[in-house]
C-alpha cells in the first residue's frame, strides 16, 4: 500500500481542468440514443412490470403519481415532476399503490403516434372522461453509446432518481419543469419534444451523478480526475489498439514501474494489464456489433497473434464468445 501521507501519486481528486480532461471527454461523447419512448395514460388500479433488457429505461411522471420497486430494493413513491434512469435496463414495477396486481408494459394496448414514439394504454385514451382522470407516465427505453462494461456504465446504480441530483446540476430541475409545462399545455409534437427532453435530462442525470461522485477517493471516477492517473486512462481510452505495457504507461505517469503499478491498482481495484485488455475487449465488442467486423480483422487490429487467443481473452472478459457481441446491442 502507498504511504498516504507522503505520496506524491496518491489519487486525490482535484478540480483543476487538466485533472478532468478524461472524464469530461467521457460526458461529452456520452450519448443515448432512444430506442422508443411511450406516452402512457394508465387509470387506477394499475401496476405495470418492465422485463430486464440491455437498454436503459426512463420514467417521467407527469400527472397522478406512482410507486417503484425493483428486485433489491423496497416500494418508492414519486409525485408529479418526478423522474428516475434505471440505467442497466433492471426488472422493476410501477404501480399505483404496492398492492396492485401487475400486468407486462408490452400487454398493453399501444397507438403508434410517430417513428418510434406510441400512446400506451389505448384503451384509456379512447374514453375522453377516463383519460382526463388518468395517470400520465412518458416512458423510454434508450441506449448508452458505451459498452455496457464500460467502467462508467458498472459503477452506475440500479435507479438513479432526478430528485436526488437536482441540487447539484440545476438544468435537472429546469428540465423537469420544461417536461411538466410540455405535458400540460399538450401541444401538437408534445411526444416527440418530451423524447428529446428525456434524452437530454437523462444525459444530465447521470453527469449530476458523477458529480455526486467525484469525492470518492478510489475507482474509475477518481482516477480519471487525478491528473497523473487519469492522463493513464485517457491514453488508453484513446488508442485501445495499441500494444499499452506497465513501462510505456509509467512513462507517461512519470513514475517508475513499481510506484505506477501499485498507485493505478489501488486506485482501479485491478492492475494495468486488466484494465488495457478491457479496454481491447470494449473496443472489440463495439467493431464486431455495430460496424460488422469479423473477429479475425479485430484480433489482428489489437495485436492478438491468433483469433483463438483473442477469442480466449474475448470470453474471459465479458463472458461471451465474440460471435455473441453481434446482437449484445439489441434492446
Amino acid at each position: 500500500m502507498l504511504d498516504h501521507s507522503s505520496s506524491p501519486l496518491e489519487p486525490v481528486v482535484e478540480s483543476r481542468p487538466d485533472g478532468a480532461d478524461t472524464l469530461t471527454a467521457v460526458l461529452l461523447g456520452l450519448r443515448l440514443d432512444g430506442v422508443e419512448y411511450g406516452r402512457c395514460l394508465l387509470r387506477a388500479p394499475w401496476a405495470v412490470a418492465f422485463p430486464a433488457q440491455r437498454a436503459a429505461r426512463f420514467h417521467f411522471v407527469a400527472r397522478g403519481g406512482c410507486w417503484l420497486r425493483t428486485p433489491s430494493t423496497d416500494w418508492v413513491q414519486l409525485h408529479p415532476g418526478d423522474a428516475v434512469l434505471v440505467p442497466h435496463g433492471s426488472f422493476h414495477i410501477l404501480a399505483s399503490a404496492p398492492d396492485v396486481p401487475t400486468v407486462d408494459i408490452d400487454s398493453l394496448a399501444r397507438v403508434p403516434v410517430s417513428e418510434n414514439i406510441y400512446l400506451v394504454g389505448g384503451d384509456v385514451a379512447a374514453d375522453a372522461s377516463q383519460a382526463a382522470q388518468a395517470d400520465v407516465m412518458f416512458c423510454g427505453a434508450m441506449r448508452f453509446n458505451l459498452d455496457p462494461l464500460h467502467p462508467l456504465v458498472a459503477m452506475m446504480p440500479e435507479v438513479m432518481r432526478a430528485g436526488e441530483l437536482a441540487q447539484r446540476d440545476p438544468t435537472v430541475p429546469a428540465l423537469l419543469e420544461a417536461m411538466e409545462r410540455e405535458v400540460a399545455l399538450e401541444r401538437i409534437g408534445a411526444c416527440g419534444i418530451m423524447a428529446r427532453m428525456a434524452d437530454v435530462l437523462a444525459a444530465s442525470i447521470i453527469r449530476a451523478w458523477v458529480e455526486c461522485s467525484s469525492g470518492d477517493s478510489t475507482g474509475w471516477i477518481a482516477a480519471v480526475r487525478c491528473p497523473r492517473i487519469g492522463k493513464v486512462i485517457a491514453a488508453i481510452h484513446a488508442d485501445p489498439e495499441r500494444n499499452w505495457d506497465v513501462p510505456m504507461l509509467a512513462d507517461l505517469m512519470g513514475a517508475s514501474r513499481s510506484r505506477f503499478a501499485q498507485a493505478f491498482t489501488r486506485t482501479m481495484g485491478e492492475s494495468p494489464a486488466k484494465y488495457v485488455a478491457k479496454i481491447k475487449m470494449f473496443q472489440a465488442r463495439h467493431w464486431i456489433a455495430q460496424e460488422g467486423m469479423r473477429v479475425a480483422t479485430a484480433a489482428n487490429r489489437l495485436g492478438y497473434e491468433s483469433e483463438a487467443s483473442f477469442s480466449r481473452a474475448f470470453k474471459r472478459i465479458t463472458g461471451q464468445p465474440p460471435s455473441a457481441a453481434r446482437g449484445v446491442q439489441a434492446g
